[in-house]
Parts: structure tokens; C-alpha cells; sequence
């Protein structure tokens, strides 16, 4: 099998995985279009033989197909940093929702006793 489409092929299955994951609510559409349009972008130069070598040849890079690889390997590092800086964010917030949390905590611990002792001080 030739390698541009095997890779074709590959781009293919990961695409349907996108499409079936956003249909099932498993990942967020924001997310699937940037894996889509990677999908599409890497399709085109995977069955694009001359247009995968003039951009090889533009690079220097001696083997066109392993441009494929290349570009799938820096769009995934991207990706990495991405979402790690988005779990950075999240994390912050849990932070600050916990700390919140347990000053509201406290807050009704406190209210709640003195309630008691004002019930104690009528009886």
C-alpha cells in the first residue's frame, strides 16, 4: 500500500472518530473543528502528491510523505500546549471555588451557632 494513501486512509478514520465524538457529546464542538480542519488540511496533502513534494522541496525535506507526519506532529504539540494551558485555567478556578466554598462554609457554621445561642438565651 502506498504511504500517502495509507495516510490518507488514516486521516479518514480519525475524521469519522471527530465527528462521531461530537455526536455523542464527548467533545466539545470548539475543539472538533480545529481537529477537523487539521483532518482536512492533511487529507488534501496526503492524495496532493505534487503539492506535498513542492512544499517538501520549499522545506528541504528529502521524503514528502514524512511532511504529513511532520505536520500532524507539530498541529498535536499545539494542541498539548492548548490544553494544558486550559487545565492551568481550570485549575485556578477549582482553587478559588474551594477557597470560596469554605469561607460560605464557615460563614453558616458561625451564623448557625449563633442562632443556637440566641434559641438558648429565649428559653
Amino acid at each position: 500500500m502506498n504511504i500517502n494513501l495509507f495516510s490518507f486512509f488514516i486521516v479518514c478514520l480519525f475524521f469519522v472518530i471527530v465527528i462521531e465524538s461530537v455526536r455523542r457529546g464527548i467533545l466539545e464542538t470548539k475543539d472538533a473543528l480545529i481537529w477537523l480542519f487539521l483532518s482536512v488540511i492533511l487529507g488534501i496533502l496526503s492524495l496532493s502528491r505534487g503539492l506535498l513534494e513542492l512544499i517538501a522541496d520549499w522545506l528541504g525535506i528529502v521524503y514528502a510523505p514524512s511532511l504529513l507526519f511532520l505536520f500532524g506532529l507539530l498541529s498535536t504539540i499545539i494542541m498539548i500546549f492548548d490544553l494544558t494551558r486550559r487545565i492551568s485555567k481550570l485549575n485556578q478556578k477549582v482553587i478559588h471555588l474551594t477557597q470560596e466554598f469554605a469561607l460560605l462554609k464557615e460563614q453558616q457554621r458561625n451564623s448557625s451557632s449563633e442562632f443556637e445561642e440566641k434559641r438558648k438565651e429565649n428559653i
